[in-house]
Formats: C-alpha cells, structure tokens, sequence
C-alpha cells in the first residue's frame, strides 16, 4: 500500500447539497423552501406551540386544579452520620454551626435532621423539624432533639 492510495471507503465522504444554484441543478430557484411566506425566509423564528395566530392550545384549555409550590416550605436537610462526623460528643449543634462548616448554605432557612446513617455520640441539635428514624436515633444515643 502505498500513500497516494489511500482514500476514504466508498459512499463515506457525501458532497454538500448545493442549493440555489440554478434551475437545472434541481434545487435552483426557491432552493426547496416553496414559494415566499415566514417558513421561506432565511431563519424562520417560529415557536413549535404558534399557530398563525390562532389561540394556542395551551391558552384555550382551562387550568384546573392547585399547585403547593409557592407555599410550600423550603427545608435544609443534614444527615444524621454528617452530624456524628463533623461534631464532637456533647456537643450543642444549631443552623449557624451548620452554616459555618459548610453543611448548609443558609442559616435562616428553616432546618431538618434526617435520619439516615448512625450516630454515636450524645449530641442536642436544634432544628425547625426532625424526621422520625433522626429523633429515635438521638434520642437512643444519649442525645437531645429540640424543636425550634
């Protein structure tokens, strides 16, 4: 084999499409995009939901039902096994310690312990809630779960 033999495999390497390039070439003229109209011109910005200035489907549909999203309340949550981590045996853990090491981003967010992992030391953590399995783990390990 030899270097001026090489090429690529047949049928791999397609030649462009060359559009607008007279009308014997096939796609002269219009270039296949019909004739004039929005969907004609060079970048037609049109939304996939427009439909020529009919009301949209969207809109004519009346909305029905409630969403809690705007009432809902936002918590932090920190694990049980991040607490036993990062604090020492009788130690009193609160959302500003929590902030300061970086396990929440914002100390007056409400905050709530969630239970997953072991504790295994004697801790009093204060947060606006607590998930069951958290307060029963404290609780077992010698630890305090106050609700603020």
């Amino acid at each position: 084999m030899k270097l001026e033999e090489l090429c690529p495999a047949p049928g791999s390497r397609k030649a462009k499409k060359r559009l607008g390039q007279g009308l014997g070439s096939g796609q002269g003229k219009t270039a296949g995009k019909g004739h004039k109209g929005q969907k004609a011109r060079k970048s037609p910005d049109i939304s996939p939901n427009f439909e020529g200035g009919q009301m949209p489907l969207a809109r004519r549909i009346p909305k029905r039902g409630f969403s809690n999203f705007r009432f809902a309340v936002k918590y932090q949550v920190v694990n049980l096994d991040e607490l036993d981590a990062r604090f020492e045996d009788g130690a009193e853990v609160d959302a500003a310690k929590l902030a300061a090491l970086r396990l929440i981003s914002d100390a007056a967010a409400p905050l709530k312990i969630l239970g997953e992992g072991e504790i295994t030391k004697k801790l009093t953590v204060k947060a606006k809630a607590f998930s069951a399995s958290a307060k029963a783990k404290l609780e077992a390990a010698g630890g305090k779960a106050e609700v603020i």
